[in-house]
């Protein structure tokens, strides 16, 4: 602890959850490397989105919200999402001065001393007041276990390791899940494979028609209702069903996406059911989501029984100084944005608490810094942004939900 450098917030994952805290926090009057320091594990701008498989192109995304105070403009659709993406993030980066950290693997945040968090990491340990977690769930495919995986001849792979379609040309391809990756990736393959099978726990549901404001917020709720019981989050996309668009519509007309109920084991050669059938495999494509990415809070002991951080708002409600971004509800590009709003709005209150009022004054900010009607006005400087806008939700409709999180697992 004697070596830590001190901050008032250390912010870990520079994706969009991550680069909106930052941007709130630059608002608040907070000073990168002296109140507070962004570490990305990544080795470049971009977050998740520049892991992405090149056939993901711009047109093809579900959507992507711009960040806070820069539109993303003038993108070609035919460029893959990842260059666009990357580029964006890494001229927002640069234009507000965000000062990111990288490549910095954060290995663990415990306790530390008169009051302050420690977070070690691979360049050195901070002491933070606060804690804004941004980490996505992009390193954490879940791989569901099925008996006789093990034998299976052919390749298994997860969506975090898509290559494109042109890699399954000639193949017998099992692609497991329900969700939107699920799908894209059987209409992408199928001209190229040999045969596909599509699988799911449940049948998927397809949405048609408008997805108004009052359906998206009941969709929220849905998923921050989980969080506050202290459950494991689910996407807001799983409650929302997927969009039936002519895609789609053609997917099913010609059969790709002719939906199957889950094998029950997997075989050297295929998977099979208890009734007997049998389909023969070259490669197994599990499209199955993610789990958010915080083992290294693991020492702070903030899960509950039921699995899950129980998160009010975005902070964690065992411990008011740490905040969980594009988590739970705000797993969005929309809702990322939002709540890194939120959560430099109890962090400025909290360190007014534990710090006294006098030092946050001096930075310019004053007490009230809510947001008013689409208003929320810092210091001498002032912030439009729509709270809950129609235009938006319908966004939110359309699956703009994917940010540096992956797909839900739906499988």
């Amino acid at each position: 602890m004697n070596n830590a450098r001190e901050v008032e917030v250390v912010v870990i994952g520079a994706g969009q959850a991550g680069l909106a805290g930052a941007y709130h926090l630059r608002r608040a009057g907070f000073e990168p490397d002296r109140d507070f320091v962004v570490l990305d594990h990544s080795p470049g701008p971009g977050g998740a989105w520049q892991f992405r498989w090149p056939s993901l192109t711009y047109g093809k995304v579900h959507g992507m919200h711009a960040l806070p105070g820069r539109e993303l403009t003038g993108a070609d659709p035919a460029r893959p999402s990842s260059e666009v993406i990357r580029e964006y993030f890494a001229a927002y980066e640069r234009e507000f001065d965000l000062r990111v950290r990288r490549p910095v693997d954060v290995r663990a945040v415990r306790e530390g001393a008169e009051g302050r968090l420690l977070v070690e990491t691979s360049a050195g340990d901070w002491a933070t007041r606060a804690l804004i977690n941004a980490t996505g769930t992009w390193d954490r495919p879940f791989w569901p276990r099925y008996p006789g995986q093990e034998t299976f001849r052919g390749r298994q792979l997860h969506t975090a390791q898509y290559p494109g379609p042109e890699d399954f040309a000639g193949q017998r391809v099992v692609v497991v899940g329900g969700g939107a990756s699920g799908t894209q990736h059987l209409m992408e393959i199928a001209p190229y494979a040999a045969a596909t099978t599509w699988v799911t726990r449940r049948p998927p549901v397809f949405r048609e028609g408008p997805f108004d404001e009052n359906a998206g917020r009941a969709a929220v709720a849905l998923v921050e209702e989980r969080v506050r019981q202290g459950l494991p989050p689910r996407s807001v996309v799983s409650v929302t069903g997927l969009p039936l668009n002519d895609a789609v519509r053609q997917g099913l007309a010609d059969g790709v996406l002719d939906r199957q109920p889950m094998f029950d084991r997997i075989t050297p050669d295929g998977v099979e059911w208890k009734d007997g059938r049998h389909v023969d495999a070259d490669v197994i494509l599990w499209a199955t989501g993610f789990r958010p990415a915080i083992e290294h809070l693991t020492p702070l002991r903030l899960r509950e029984p039921g699995g899950g951080i129980r998160v009010d708002g975005t902070r964690a409600v065992a411990d008011p100084r740490v905040h969980l971004v594009g988590y739970g509800p705000s797993a969005s590009t929309i809702g990322a944005n939002r709540a890194g709003r939120a959560a430099v709005r109890e962090i400025r209150r909290l360190l007014a608490t534990t710090r006294g009022t006098e030092e946050t004054e001096e930075r310019g900010v004053t007490e009230d810094m809510g947001v008013t009607g689409d208003m929320e006005v810092t210091g001498d400087m002032e912030q439009r942004e729509s709270s809950g806008a129609p235009g938006e939700l319908g966004a939110l409709g359309e699956h703009r939900v994917r940010g540096e999180q992956g797909d839900p697992i739906a499988a």
